[in-house]
């Protein structure tokens, strides 16, 4: 088990790791060459230049003024300067409430950790009963924790108190924030500018039909059932194989371009490549000719698969993006029923055009549950066999009950420095490590699923994340290094006794925690800011790839928030610091150190590198809600398990209103505020429109909504995008009639449809 020297010896490694990246990024975002990696939001916005292009020859590559370096820390203030309403017009209202997670996580540990360290910390020090334990595993940090506390002791009181302010203070910042950003979200709704998805609605399910196509079933059923705000409508083309083809020509492009520049430094003599596996062997051929010949011939392929796709009904997908006149339609269509048969003509608001994840709306709408029920399977046995590699990450975390158990493996851990290492700072990076590919995983499954943007992409993998963090990261590490870590203790007692160990064990495990939030939640959030894997690419494709300032531009990365990894890391900091406010309050400092670190690193990341590519409008605050609540509630029953083992039985039946209460809460404030976030009031949408058609009472929608939802591959040729929009009808038409290929009529009146024959 990790010491308090042991504890230090991470801490100081964390905090000089910390240290070190901060001081090579101050050093490395002054360097010319170096600007469009630490600044390309600005870039992106076009309010920033390169500063290549001006000073000698040594300035363009090299900051020459030493004053610059003395300030290496000013990022800092810079970042917390601008405010926020400032912030929301820069980078989003996602990137303003994806911040507000971090003020949040202050303002509830803040006054947490000052309470507790007034009043609980001196009662838990103040006993010896983990002195009077034998075959125990426990260090000084452990007479911290509640595991001090004697059995039946009338100090449990002090806990139950303490587990009563945690909950009423966790609920009170809760609702404000919720409050908060719901008027947040509201008002940012209603001052943004025009966009396509406020007027568009995405149909689905569409029924097949022997005598018309999609599209002429569409324009009827829209004209027939919304004959007063419907405009038009975009045909959804399963576009996937040709989608193949402009990526796998975009690589072949990348290679022309890296031996075109090779050719251009080394004019003398011409690459060549073999065209064998892997070019490993196989005939020579001259590189630049072999690509330029693929090319074209890819190129002919995909004009001939454009026109398959837009000349052939069977690319047609039952679903259609149909657009209104006005903001109040596209709100009435996407919130009602459109038939009789519930499961026909789904209907839902659709996203913003650079939201949608095409690939997946070609996908069946009636294969989506059985997706869905796959991947929960998946899921299941993806967390079940993960629970090997965190279990021996829990073998690093208690060297000293498996040298107990094991006596044979001491001499390898008794250098003092050795031992320091091992078990203050290689678990923590151990598990790190392991995670490191279990978002990838997850994407995938989440695309198998069959979601159709980027956003819910991103809230369902945050969604699994966390829940495997939950099980596997948290739970799994109590039950494995607790049975680990009192291994020996085990296996010399009664089975009456073991219930009692488990009781005093689990709040021991608070120092492998310290150990992981020092590696991840110091060094990692320094290292964010240093970003060293989008510098050595930008430089690789800028030394192999660039050849025009437009290449350049388009070698840079500035990623974005990444909501599906990074949400559920810091809802794990919320879990532990709920959990062990009133078990262990050791690690609440350390919680406080990420929190406040994390929300200076990622305004400035938000502010100057990350690019969204969408904007929801925080509409992924309910979850971030309901996660916290969890881990209140997950906080409250282990307290209450903690306190039957140490047989304070009249604590105990009071901490049973706490989980009630919680949930009514929970229930009211989704009642009370979830709407914002999941319904457009039809109130906001008929202001919206009263206004700009009183700004501008000529106003036409169409031309700025023809080619907003056709699919990227086709916005390539504005021919091919304008054949795929459905124009409105002539004025001069019968307007009470709508023609269709049955040789019927289908009258409109009263805003209902009859068929005539």
């Amino acid at each position: 088990m990790a010491t308090l020297s042991d504890i230090g010896f991470a801490a100081a490694i964390n905090i000089l790791t910390a240290f070190a990246f901060f001081i090579a990024f101050a050093i490395l975002r002054l360097q010319p060459v170096n600007d469009r990696v630490y600044f390309p939001k600005w870039y992106i916005k076009g309010l920033r230049s390169s500063p290549i292009k001006t000073g000698g020859f040594a300035s363009k590559f090299v900051n020459l003024d030493f004053r610059s370096y003395v300030r290496f820390l000013n990022w800092m203030p810079q970042a917390l300067r601008m405010p926020e309403p400032e912030l929301i017009d820069h980078a989003g209202l996602d990137s303003v409430v994806y911040l507000r997670i971090y003020l949040l996580g202050l303002k509830i540990f803040f006054p947490i950790a000052c309470i507790a360290f007034t009043v609980m910390v001196p009662v838990n020090w103040t006993n010896s009963t983990l002195d009077q334990l034998k075959n125990l595993t426990f260090s000084d940090i452990d007479k911290l924790s509640i595991s001090n506390i004697p059995t039946g002791s009338s100090r449990f009181w002090v806990h139950l108190c303490m587990a009563y302010f945690i909950t009423f203070w966790t609920c009170f910042v809760l609702q404000r924030e919720y409050k908060n950003v719901g008027s947040m979200r509201l008002q940012f709704l209603a001052s943004e500018q025009r966009r396509p998805d406020q007027f568009t609605v995405l149909v689905r399910n569409i029924p097949p039909d022997p005598d018309e196509s999609v599209s002429e079933l569409v324009e009827h059923f829209f004209k027939v059932n919304h004959p007063d705000y419907y405009l038009s409508y975009q045909a959804v083309y399963n576009a996937n194989k040709l989608s193949e083809l402009v990526q796998k020509r975009k690589k072949l492009q990348n290679w022309l371009d890296y031996y075109q520049n090779k050719h251009s430094r080394n004019p003398s003599k011409r690459p060549v490549i073999k065209i064998g596996f892997l070019g490993c062997w196989g005939e020579e051929v001259d590189a630049i000719d072999h690509y330029v010949e693929k090319i074209e011939g890819l190129t002919r392929k995909i004009t001939a698969e454009k026109e398959t796709v837009i000349s052939s009904t069977k690319s047609l997908v039952p679903a259609a993006f149909v657009s209104f006149k006005r903001r109040w339609g596209a709100v009435v269509c996407s919130q009602t029923q459109q038939s009789r048969n519930p499961t026909e003509w789904l209907t839902e608001w659709a996203p913003e055009p650079r939201d949608i994840y095409w690939d997946n709306l070609a996908l069946p709408y009636v294969q989506l549950t059985i997706r869905r029920l796959v991947i929960a399977v998946a899921f299941f046995f993806l967390t079940f066999f993960f629970m090997i590699p965190i279990a021996f990450v829990q073998t690093l975390a208690n060297i000293e009950g498996i040298e107990k158990a094991v006596p044979f493996l001491k001499p390898l851990i008794e250098v003092k420095t050795v031992k320091s290492f091992i078990q203050g700072f290689l678990p923590g990076i151990a598990l790190k490590i392991f995670l490191i590919v279990l978002p990838s995983i997850l994407m995938l499954m989440s695309k198998f699923e069959g979601f159709i943007s980027k956003s819910a992409l991103e809230r369902r993998c945050a969604s699994r994340y966390y829940m495997f963090q939950f099980i596997n990261v948290f739970l799994c590490s109590i039950i494995a290094g607790t049975a680990l870590q009192q291994l020996n203790s085990f296996l010399n007692q009664s089975a009456t006794e073991i219930p009692k160990t488990i009781g005093v064990s689990i709040p021991m495990k608070a120092t492998f925690f310290i150990t992981y939030i020092m590696v991840d939640g110091w060094a990692g959030v320094a290292g964010e800011i240093l970003r060293l894997k989008p510098l050595i690419i930008y430089h690789l494709k800028n030394f192999f790839l660039v050849k025009t300032e437009k290449d350049r531009e388009e070698a840079m990365d500035p990623g974005t928030i990444g909501f599906n990894t990074g949400e559920p890391q810091i809802q794990l900091y919320f879990i532990l610091g709920l959990v062990y406010a009133a078990v262990s309050p050791i690690l609440l400092p350390f919680i406080l150190v990420f929190f406040g670190l994390a929300y200076v690193v990622y305004r400035h990341q938000i502010i100057n590198v990350y690019n969204q590519e969408y904007e929801s409008a925080g509409a992924f605050w309910p979850d971030v809600h309901r996660r916290v609540v969890i881990a209140l509630i997950v906080s409250q029953l282990l307290l209450m398990g903690l306190l039957s083992t140490k047989r304070a039985a009249r604590s105990t039946p009071l901490l049973f209103i706490l989980p009630v209460l919680t949930i009514g809460f929970h229930k009211f404030c989704k009642g009370r505020y979830q709407p914002v976030f999941v319904r457009y009031p039809l109130q906001d949408a008929m202001v919206k429109d009263t206004l700009e058609r009183t700004r501008e009472p000529n106003l036409n929608l169409k031309p700025f909504l023809q080619n907003a939802y056709a699919h990227p591959v086709f916005k390539a040729a504005d021919n091919l995008a304008n054949e795929m929009v459905v124009e409105e009808p002539e004025p001069n038409r019968t307007p009470d009639l709508v023609a269709t290929k049955r040789g019927s009529k289908r009258l409109l009146y009263s805003g209902s449809a009859e068929t005539l024959t």
